[in-house]
């Protein structure tokens, strides 16, 4: 009897609030891809209800936030906010984008993994990800 398929990984990308660069969660969304994962995008302009609502519809792994506008102090805990509200604590949540360093410590006690800032290395961000989603 053979084994069924391994399920891939699902990872959401998701763009909150009114930041309409793009191109860094396109790049990420194309690695997290090539490398096997099955990606969900959000397209731009999301709030954090919407992104959680897909979340939990998509069943995925990992929700990746990319944040560039400055409002991922709010945004971002909000989201983590309405996930635990829906019973979804086993999801690997990661941030990237230009979020400035003395926000990070905020943004992992609300519940982010870990923040990715510019110009990281996309091989790490595949690994970290294998290495640490929680499903």
């Amino acid at each position: 009897m053979e084994a069924a398929p391994e399920r891939r990984i699902r990872v959401l990308v998701a763009k909150l609030g009114l930041d309409a660069h793009d191109r860094g969660a396109k790049v990420v969304a194309r690695a997290y891809r090539d490398a096997g994962f099955e990606v969900i995008y959000t397209g731009l302009y999301q709030r954090p209800e919407a992104v959680a609502a897909a979340a939990i519809q998509e069943d995925v792994d990992v929700v990746a936030i990319s944040s560039l506008a400055g409002a991922h102090g709010v945004l971002i805990p909000e989201l983590i906010r309405l996930l635990r509200e829906q019973g979804v604590d086993d999801v690997l949540i990661l941030a990237g984008g230009i979020i400035p360093e003395d926000d990070v410590p905020a943004l992992l006690e609300a519940g982010v993994s870990r923040v990715f800032g510019p110009g990281s290395d996309l091989n790490e961000i595949i690994e970290y990800t294998k290495v640490n989603v929680k499903r």
